[in-house]
């Protein structure tokens, strides 16, 4: 086949596809040598970067696959809306880093790590496909492995997990901790961006992201601080000082005014 033709077919099987393909799935339909295969991807890719086109050859998943640039996102989220967010609460971004980087993983051994019940979170990473069953574990009840999927990596873009932060960047000695971090920085960064979009829209009302409920801290106003306890316990003494001398002074009064009639009397 001619390269000029070869180069045509595989951009029109990237730009198709909706997911990543693989050099040697674009092998196997082209019936071409997995070796030219790479050569003519490179050739694309460099090609896009070079000409500032808005479409770029990412890779992702272990294979290839058309996409558009970041600084263009804005745009297509007018387009789609909503359609395009997916919202995962901040259990569910733990449990994901948790999975990510200790797969595979028992539903026990989650647990283990945030301390919470995990069950709700899993179905819902399981739902999105962002996790999958990878087995059981040869232990007791054979309970099972959950592990990360290849959507996980294209939602993500990351080509293998090879491409997740090291380990060693996070808080080791509390996993809990560097789990909440890493969720509650994906779900900011997550916010900040659907922010920036609205605004640049001129949007007024902006729908926040999905967060799980905090109670009040001792920051808030109206509620018994230290201080506030000592100032509300010290008025309250000051009251009962003055009522106790208010009725100490009536009870005077009333001695003495019953001593004058007695003496009167006599």
């Amino acid at each position: 086949m001619e390269s000029v033709e070869l180069k045509k077919i595989l951009e029109t099987l990237l730009f198709i596809t909706d997911a990543p393909l693989s050099i040697k799935k674009l092998a196997s339909i082209t019936e071409e040598p997995e070796e030219i295969i790479k050569d003519h991807i490179e050739s694309i890719r460099s090609g896009y970067d070079s000409s500032g086109h808005a479409l770029q050859l990412r890779q992702a998943a272990g294979g290839w696959q058309m996409a558009t640039r970041p600084e263009y996102a804005s745009w297509v989220r007018k387009l789609y809306g909503t359609k395009m967010t997916v919202r995962l609460t901040q259990a569910a971004l733990e449990t994901l880093c948790i999975v990510a980087y200790k797969q595979p993983i028992t539903r026990a051994e989650v647990e283990a790590v945030r301390g919470v019940d995990s069950a709700g979170p899993l179905d819902t990473l399981a739902q999105r496909r962002l996790i999958t069953v990878a087995g059981r574990k040869e232990v007791p009840g054979r309970p099972l492995l959950y592990c990360t999927s290849t959507e996980f990596l294209r939602q993500f873009g990351l080509n293998s997990l090879k491409d997740l932060p090291k380990i060693e960047t996070f808080n080791i000695d509390n996993p809990s901790l560097a789990a909440q971090s890493t969720a509650a920085e994906l779900a900011d960064e997550e916010l900040n961006n659907e922010e920036n979009d609205n605004a640049a829209a001129g949007a007024e009302n902006i729908e926040p992201a999905e967060t799980t409920a905090q109670g009040p801290t001792l920051e808030q106003p109206g509620l018994y601080t230290a201080e506030n306890i000592t100032n509300s316990n010290s008025g309250t003494g000051e009251a009962d000082n003055e009522n106790s001398a208010k009725n100490n002074n009536r009870q005077g009064q009333s001695i003495e005014e019953n001593s004058k009639k007695e003496n009167g009397n006599a």
